[in-house]
């Protein structure tokens, strides 16, 4: 990778596919209440069945499967009451020929019982005595002992960050650790002579706040990263490379914002490029917005440069940010996004060869695109999502049906 920069615009679809960083973040082990979207390192396996007992799934009784061949509401099965099974404790009963043992959801099975006839399908018309009025086949309303997962098996694989019902089959199973990969720290540094904190009370002409630095750190914490917010830095090459170096040392991602413009003030490539090891990979993308977008490597620390527009700036992170993200931090499986299906409301033109990322409101089903300039970050507030037009497409038409990616 090192040494190879492009000066025109790289199609997006390349950078992500060329564009392979070599960091990976280390491992650590957390209890089981703290893993909801942490990233297993290895999958995590069971040591025993689930949910290893042979378990009812309806009310009903236990009984042999050939007992009730033929039974009919005609021409009832009468089967003799043997006892009843109760939860939590080995059954005292097995199933004799011609027998049958009452059972509720979830209670194991009895010795020698392969069926369960679910409740509504019998009736008690003697003491100990049931009629059994549907037939039933073997395996039926029963779950078998390694039914949910076998011994050994799989409860949850590599490189997915772990969801709510993945946390509930760990602790079936007695898991009460899990290996996982560490939270990806993500410094960010915002660039610029016009640039001021967010929390200044009052601006002086032609200066603006910080709006990008926020915004990123929120998309990285959804992410499952660590945001380490490292301040705004003047248009000064010493300054940006101190601190640049100061954040490769102690961060898994660098993000620079605003100093990556195509320009006499473009410091950033200068500065990585200081850094020695692996340098810039490209210096332009085929994406709009965020054309002035650079990647790069600091050793093995990956460093995203982005358009100084908060609107460019975000869909640039959201696109190529987060992947990269998630591949530090050992996400091979990354969760969908959420998205709907809706038709085109007007014509969208694009250009080939170019990603175009349009900002849209979902309105009746309908996708009605946003437009205005990469400055303005009301565009993203206002939107419901957006839609991809690909980079061999010339635009898309009105009635156009568009996979819609919705903002969480």
């Amino acid at each position: 990778m090192a040494g190879t920069e492009f000066f025109t615009a790289l199609p997006v679809s390349e950078a992500l596919a060329g564009f392979q960083p070599r960091r990976r973040v280390g491992t650590e082990a957390v209890h089981r209440h703290e893993a909801l979207g942490r990233v297993p390192a290895s999958a995590v396996l069971s040591g025993s069945a689930l949910p290893g007992f042979a378990r009812s799934t309806v009310d009903g009784y236990a009984v042999r499967a050939a007992d009730t061949y033929g039974a009919s509401d005609g021409l009832p099965a009468y089967l003799d009451l043997l006892g009843a099974v109760r939860m939590g404790v080995a059954p005292e009963f097995d199933v004799r020929p011609g027998g049958c043992v009452q059972i509720p959801t979830g209670a194991a099975i009895p010795e020698h019982a392969d069926a369960v006839v679910m409740v509504e399908h019998t009736q008690a018309t003697m003491p100990d005595v049931i009629e059994v009025t549907r037939p039933v086949a073997v395996g039926e309303g029963i779950v078998r002992a390694d039914e949910d997962v076998a011994a050994g098996g799989e409860l949850a694989p590599v490189g997915r960050p772990l969801r709510a019902q993945d946390l509930g089959l760990l602790a079936a199973a007695g898991i009460e650790e899990v290996e996982v990969r560490r939270r990806p720290r993500v410094a960010i540094i915002s660039t610029g002579d016009e640039v001021v904190p967010a929390s200044s009370r009052a601006l002086g002409h032609g200066q603006v706040r910080d709006a990008t630095a926020s915004a990123l750190a929120a998309l990285v914490t959804e992410a499952g990263g660590e945001p380490s917010l490292r301040g705004i830095v003047p248009d000064e090459l010493g300054l940006l490379t101190k601190t640049l170096e100061s954040a490769v040392h102690d961060c898994d991602v660098v993000v620079v914002s605003a100093g990556s413009s195509v320009g006499a003030r473009d410091e950033t490539a200068a500065a990585v490029e200081s850094l020695g090891e692996s340098g810039v990979f490209c210096h332009g993308l085929a994406i709009k917005p965020g054309k002035p977008t650079l990647l790069a490597e600091c050793g093995e620390v990956p460093v995203i440069g982005l358009p100084g527009n908060p609107l460019s700036a975000l869909v640039v992170f959201r696109t190529v940010g987060l992947p990269v993200l998630r591949l530090v931090g050992g996400i091979t499986a990354a969760p969908a996004e959420p998205s709907t299906i809706a038709t085109l409301a007007r014509a969208v033109s694009s250009a080939a060869g170019r990603l175009d990322v349009v900002q849209v409101q979902v309105r009746d089903g309908a996708a009605v695109p946003l437009f205005g300039f990469s400055a303005l970050l009301s565009l993203l507030t206002s939107a419901d999502g957006y839609i991809v037009i690909p980079e061999a497409a010339t635009g898309l038409d009105a009635g156009t049906p568009v996979t819609v990616t919705l903002y969480r």
